[in-house]
C-alpha cells in the first residue's frame, strides 16, 4: 500500500473521531489516533539520538490522502507538523527532546505563531517584542490567527529582537502556560485563536536557530510546507470531482443522465485536467525540496495553482449538483467552507505571485 493509499484508509477510520470533536477546539483524541495509526510518526522519525526531518513528498502524500476523506484529520495532522518543524529543525537538543516526542505521540498540540493583528501578508513587519533580560527574553505583544491557539502546550513564536526588518526576527519555543488567548471563529471552525504575551519570560535556550535569524527558520519551514498546502487542496478538489462524477453519472434530467450533457461533462474534464496539472506541480516542488534545490518559486507555484484549482473544482461540483449541495451537512457544503482558507494562509495567492515574479527578475 502506498503512503497516499494508507493516508486515505486512515482518514476513513478517523472520521467518527473527528466528528466527535468540538468545532474550533483541539481534538486530542484525533491527534492520538493520528499517532497510533503511524502517520505522525512518518514526519517525526527517530534518527539515532535525535530526529530526522521527513521528506516534503511524504508530507504531500499524507496530506492529500487525509484531505480526500477527512479534512479535520488533515488539518490536525498539518498543524502538528507546521508548529513543530521549527523546533525540530532549529531547536537545541534539550528543547527538541522536551517537546517533539510528546507532539509525535499526539499527547499535546503545538502552534505556529507568526501572524499578528497588523502583520499578515507583510509578516516581516511583526511587532511582538523580545527584549533581553538576564538569561533570557521578555516577550510582549499579540498574535492572531494562530494554529491550535489558545489550547496548544507549546508554540513556535516569532518575535522582534532588533529593528532590522526580516533580519531582526528571532524564533522561540514558548510553552502555552502563562499566555493569554481566545478562540477565533472562522468560516470553517478550525482550532485557531489569538495569543497575548504580557512580559512573558523565555530562557535563551528556547531560541530556535540564531538570534535575529528567525526569518530563515520561518522560510525553511514554509518552503517545505507550501507544496503540501497544495496537496491538501488537491485532496479536497479530488473529493469534489469524485462526488460530481458519481452524481452526474446517475442523476437524470430531461430524460437522460447529466453526464450526457457536454455543458456538464466538459466542465468536469477541465477540472480533472487542472487537478492533474496541479498534482504534478506539487510533486515537482516537493521533489526539488527533497533534492536540496532552491524551491521558493516552485513551492509558490504549487501552492498558488493547486489552491486556486481546488476552489474551482469545488465550485463546479456544487454547480452540477444544484441546490442540494448547498444544504448544511452536505460534503460539498463542507468543502466549500474548507477550501477557501488555503488561498490565504501560509502566504496568500497574491504573495505567491510576488515570489514567482521576483524569481523571474533575479
Amino acid at each position: 500500500m502506498s503512503l497516499l493509499e494508507r493516508a486515505e484508509s486512515v482518514a476513513r477510520t478517523l472520521s467518527p473521531i473527528a466528528a466527535a470533536g468540538k468545532p474550533g477546539e483541539v481534538n486530542l483524541a484525533l491527534l492520538e489516533a493520528l499517532a497510533s495509526e503511524g502517520l505522525l510518526g512518518e514526519i517525526f522519525r527517530r534518527d539515532g539520538a535525535g530526529y530526522a526531518p521527513t521528506s516534503a513528498m511524504a508530507l504531500c502524500l499524507i496530506r492529500e490522502g487525509l484531505a480526500r476523506h477527512c479534512t479535520e484529520a488533515e488539518t490536525a495532522f498539518a498543524l502538528q507538523g507546521l508548529g513543530a518543524y521549527p523546533i525540530l529543525l532549529a531547536g537545541q537538543p534539550a528543547v527538541v527532546e522536551e517537546w517533539i516526542p510528546r507532539i509525535a505521540a499526539g499527547e499535546v498540540a503545538v502552534g505556529f505563531a507568526l501572524t499578528e493583528p497588523s502583520a499578515g501578508s507583510d509578516a516581516a513587519s511583526l511587532a511582538l517584542s523580545a527584549v533581553p533580560d538576564g538569561s533570557g527574553y521578555r516577550l510582549s505583544g499579540e498574535k492572531a490567527f494562530i494554529s491550535n491557539a489558545p489550547d496548544a502546550a507549546v508554540y513556535t513564536v516569532f518575535a522582534r529582537t532588533s529593528d532590522n526588518g526580516s533580519r531582526g526576527i528571532t524564533a522561540f519555543a514558548v510553552p502555552g502556560t502563562g499566555l493569554g488567548g481566545s478562540r477565533q471563529v472562522l468560516v470553517s471552525p478550525h482550532p485557531i485563536g489569538r495569543l497575548v504575551f504580557d512580559d512573558v519570560f523565555v530562557p535563551s535556550s528556547a531560541v530556535l536557530g540564531d538570534v535575529d535569524g528567525g526569518w530563515k527558520v520561518a522560510m525553511r519551514t514554509l518552503d517545505m510546507f507550501r507544496p503540501s498546502v497544495g496537496a491538501f487542496a488537491l485532496g479536497m478538489g479530488q473529493a469534489a470531482l469524485d462526488a460530481a462524477v458519481a452524481y452526474t453519472g446517475s442523476r437524470e434530467a430531461f430524460g437522460r443522465p447529466l453526464r450526457s450533457f457536454q455543458a456538464v461533462s466538459h466542465q468536469l474534464a477541465d477540472v480533472a485536467t487542472r487537478l492533474h496539472a496541479a498534482r504534478l506541480l506539487v510533486h515537482d516542488a516537493a521533489a526539488s525540496y527533497d533534492a536540496g534545490g532552491r524551491t521558493g518559486h516552485l513551492s509558490a507555484m504549487a501552492k498558488l495553482f493547486a489552491t486556486e484549482t481546488a476552489q474551482v473544482a469545488v465550485d463546479v461540483a456544487i454547480q452540477v449538483h444544484g441546490a442540494r449541495a448547498l444544504e448544511q451537512g452536505h460534503l460539498l457544503e463542507h468543502l466549500y467552507r474548507e477550501v477557501r482558507a488555503p488561498r490565504i494562509y501560509e502566504g496568500a495567492s497574491e504573495i505567491q505571485r510576488e515570489i514567482i515574479a521576483r524569481h523571474l527578475y533575479r
